[in-house]
């Protein structure tokens, strides 16, 4: 009787955006090492064509490229709801750069030149987030609140509402974790993906937009918690 067939997990697929022939190998070759399948393109254009046909798990990206820079490319694939986890890799590395771009829906920023350890770091982070993402519930439903996880979609009181990219992620992982504390640290890193952003005051703005949104009263919120000096939990009673 023969032994049974092994059948082994598909290898995680990486697409790699990078017009510089020599880094786009060097970037191949680090994540093929680790055992994942790599994709590439060499300008934006054919890195957007890439991303929406073949639909991998992950997307490295070079913001200054011809025909489509990296921002169009991230801008592009976030209006068309692919929500395929992106790492911005760039030379660019002033804050407005990387707020602009995690404002257009990048995961996370590496500014070059970076170490090998510390971009397989932020690739298996990423892929961990995004795996976590999508074996959590999709739809959630709070009082006259719903929200879509899967279609990014809210709607108040029968009326959608509009939410920036990341205002969503952040209203997103306070559902996951409803009932718990979410730290400013937590949200640094798995929203902004970077716990070296400048200042914790970027989550309590975005915070302070989604009470404007979804809460009647902002000032004496139903849903939205702040326990002072720690973070903010979203509050499970109905």
């Amino acid at each position: 009787m023969s032994a049974p067939a092994v059948v082994s997990e598909p290898l995680q697929r990486i697409l790699v955006v990078e017009d510089e022939s020599a880094m786009r190998t060097i970037l191949a070759d680090c994540l093929q090492r680790r055992g994942y399948r790599v994709l590439t393109a060499p300008d934006g254009a054919a890195g957007l064509r890439r991303a929406t046909e073949e639909r991998p798990d992950l997307i490295l990206l070079d913001l200054m490229m011809p025909k489509l820079d990296g921002y169009a490319v991230c801008q592009e694939l976030r209006r068309l709801k692919i929500r395929t986890p992106i790492l911005v890799l760039t030379a660019r590395g002033r804050v407005e750069d990387r707020v602009r771009g995690l404002d257009l829906g990048a995961d996370d920023y590496l500014v070059k030149p970076f170490s090998r350890d510390e971009l397989l770091a932020r690739v298996r982070a990423l892929l961990r987030r995004h795996q976590e993402a999508e074996s959590a519930p999709a739809t959630f439903r709070f009082g006259d609140l719903q929200v879509d996880l899967a279609a990014r979609r809210v709607v108040r009181q029968g009326a959608e509402v509009a939410l920036a990219p990341k205002e969503f992620d952040a209203l997103a992982l306070l559902l996951r974790h409803a009932g718990r504390v979410v730290t400013r640290e937590e949200f640094l890193d798995r929203v902004w993906g970077c716990t070296a952003f400048p200042t914790t005051r970027t989550v309590d703005k975005h915070i302070a937009a989604l009470r404007q949104k979804l809460e009647a009263d902002p000032a004496a919120p139903r849903w939205i918690h702040t326990l002072h000096g720690v973070g903010y939990l979203w509050e499970m009673r109905q």
